[in-house]
Order: C-alpha cells, then structure tokens, then sequence
C-alpha cells in the first residue's frame, strides 16, 4: 500500500506540489512600509531553559504540559436534503477537534489553521479542567498558523525557543490531544530539519521539522518540545506506512513571525515576485538545449526560470526565462522550494537582490516583492 499523507487535526488535506512552483501575480504598493516593531506574541520565560540530564523528559513536560490546551470546533453546515425535502434539520453542526498551547499569560494561543478553518464556535479547555470561549483572530492556509485568544489573566505559558538551531538527533517531545485522549505524551528524536519536498497539504512555504514521534488526529496544533523545555515546533501533519510513521511540525520560528503578523493585520503577508521554476539537472538541461529555440541553458544543477509572469516584480526587475536563480538577499539557493522560502523571509514593498546567472554571466538584480492577493491562497 502506497504511503498515505494526511493532516492530523479534524480537516483533512491532501494536495502535492510538483517541482515547478509559480508565484503568481499580486496587487500592492511599490512604496516601502513604514517598518514597524513586531507586537509581543509570547512572554518571556521566568527561568533558564532546562540542562539535559536525568529523567529530561519528564521534566520538559511538566514545565510544558500545564500549557498545552484542548480545542474543540464546531461548524454550522447547510443540509440540502434536508432543505429540500424535510429529511433533517436545515444545518448540521460539524465538531473538531485539535490541540494548542498557550503562548502569553493573557490569553494568546497558537494552534494549526486547519483546526479552526471555517469554526463557527471555539473552545479551549486546559489541563486543569477550565474552559473559556476562543476567538479566532486570523490563521494562514500557507503556513497552517492559526493565533486564537481567549479572555483570562495569568495562565501558564510555554516558553519558545529557537528552531534555526535545531539538529538531527536531539529530543523531540510531542504533547496534544490524539483521539479525544487529553495530554498525551510521545517522544522520539528530530529526524530532519528544513524539510521541503514531504508533499504535506498546502504548507508550500514551511522548512518541516521531521520526527518520529507518535502523533495522531487530534495532536494538530500542539507542540513539539525540546529537551530544554522549550517549544521548537507545532505538530501538523503525519505520513504513515507499512511498520513505520513520519510526523512533521512548522518550526516555531516561523509559527512566531506569523503570529505576530497575524495580531497586527489579521492576517499574514506573503511576498511575490511572479517567476515559475523548476529544478534544472545536466540532463535536463541537455534535453531543453536539443529541443528549444528559445535559450541555451547550462549543463548544471540549479534553479531554472521557465516563465516570468506579466506586470510581476520579476518582470520589472529584468528576470528572463531560461536564467538561473543562484540566490535570494546573498543566500545561496539550489531548488524552487528553497527559493520560495527565501521569498517568503523578505517583507512587501522592501527590496530583495535576486542573483541570476545568464549566458554564464552571474549578476543581481533588485525585486521590489509586492502580496500576495488573498484569492491566491
């Protein structure tokens, strides 16, 4: 049986991305925004990350767990059955269920978009028995971010930490809700960090951590502990096979940055330049330089332009078809994924230096990114 890739909180989805990713056509200002400090997401801990050593695990969990909230969904849906010919009520509630954790004392938790998409009512349960009524304020299909708020004062938060120096090997510990089962605790280690290619939903955008941590519908949204007791990543998606089982997380990094975007605007932003890409390979490169009339390209690995999109950034900063992309604000980047990403780090309006090769020649241009429009999400 072929692996199986699904989601891990109540919606399920399943799509997959190819090796030719178009960044299409967005509406926005050319002119720079006024930069601003980003608000205050999470709190700051009230004491030192925790050392590595005897019985960590338990200890990582018992700074975390009391943080790690249950949420239910509810959905009101039209029944057209029952509309039409009386068979039934006229809607159905639909529930869910996922899980989140609580980021600052005030009320602010960061959970999976797909556990709240199209919620009607919200609501989170900690572990201590209370429940409180939440308010979704704005998630992101792209990166699968949610931010909900619910009012209360002085609730355990858990501390962040940071993912861009994660490695392959160290301690990864999962807390949620699988299956209704409330703080449930599994553990592995991190199996891979950036990974782009796992065809996971619509997390076009996100470098995943890989684990091999138990987690089920229901973790969605929970987080992904270290050693240290700290969250490094929010549980997200699972890829299951024959003896064997893959869970992926969003680096809590990159969680941050959209939560912060979403508690200013409501929603998250996400640059553009309007080129579509594919990995060039030496054969690939062999077969297009037989058969096209168009460009010569290079027998070498990298990032081809195979289109540039009308009245896009791209094709106001002189981006070719048949150019290669070596790097995006002088990081090096060597597949559409990894050029994605790098768009994605760079702000609306700010500018952005595209290194391109061309006719052997390598230089930088300036793109100017504008948004994404919401319909393109």
């Amino acid at each position: 049986m072929p692996p199986s890739l699904r989601l891990i909180g109540f919606t399920l989805i399943a799509t997959s991305l190819n090796s030719c990713s178009l960044l299409r056509d967005l509406r926005g200002g050319s002119q720079a925004p006024k930069v601003e400090p980003p608000p205050v997401v999470h709190d700051q801990p009230r004491s030192a990350p925790l050392q590595p050593g005897e019985n960590v695990i338990v200890k990582a969990v018992e700074r975390v767990g009391p943080s790690v909230v249950r949420i239910d969904t509810e959905k009101d849906i039209n029944n057209p059955m029952g509309q039409l010919f009386g068979l039934g009520p006229s809607t159905q509630r639909q529930q869910g269920q996922g899980s989140g954790f609580i980021t600052r004392a005030n009320g602010l938790i960061f959970t999976n978009e797909h556990v709240v998409r199209g919620a009607d009512r919200v609501n989170v349960t900690l572990p201590d028995g209370r429940r409180f009524q939440g308010t979704v304020l704005g998630g992101d299909p792209l990166t699968d971010v949610a931010v909900v708020k619910v009012v209360a004062e002085n609730l355990p938060v858990a501390s962040l930490g940071n993912s861009d120096q994660l490695r392959p090997g160290e301690w990864a510990i999962a807390i949620g809700n699988p299956f209704g089962l409330n703080n449930t605790v599994t553990a592995g280690i991190i199996s891979a960090v950036d990974r782009t290619d796992a065809n996971i939903g619509e997390g076009q955008r996100v470098p995943y951590i890989q684990t091999d941590a138990a987690v089920n519908p229901g973790n969605s949204g929970g987080p992904l502990i270290s050693a240290a007791g700290e969250v490094i990543g929010m549980n997200t998606a699972i890829r299951k096979a024959p003896g064997a089982g893959l869970s992926f997380a969003v680096p809590i990094n990159l969680a941050k940055r959209i939560a912060q975007q979403i508690v200013s605007t409501g929603q998250a932003s996400h640059p553009f330049i309007g080129v579509q890409l594919r990995s060039l390979t030496p054969q690939l490169a062999r077969e297009i330089n037989a058969t096209s009339t168009r460009c010569t390209v290079p027998v070498v690995n990298g990032v081809l332009v195979v289109d540039v999109v009308p009245d896009t950034p791209a094709e106001s900063a002189g981006i070719r078809q048949c150019d290669l992309i070596r790097a995006v604000n002088a990081t090096p980047v060597e597949n559409p994924s990894e050029v994605q990403l790098a768009v994605d780090r760079g702000r609306v309006g700010q500018p952005m230096q595209i290194t391109i090769e061309r006719d052997g020649l390598e230089q930088t241009l300036e793109v100017l990114p504008k948004e994404l429009p919401r319909r393109q999400r």
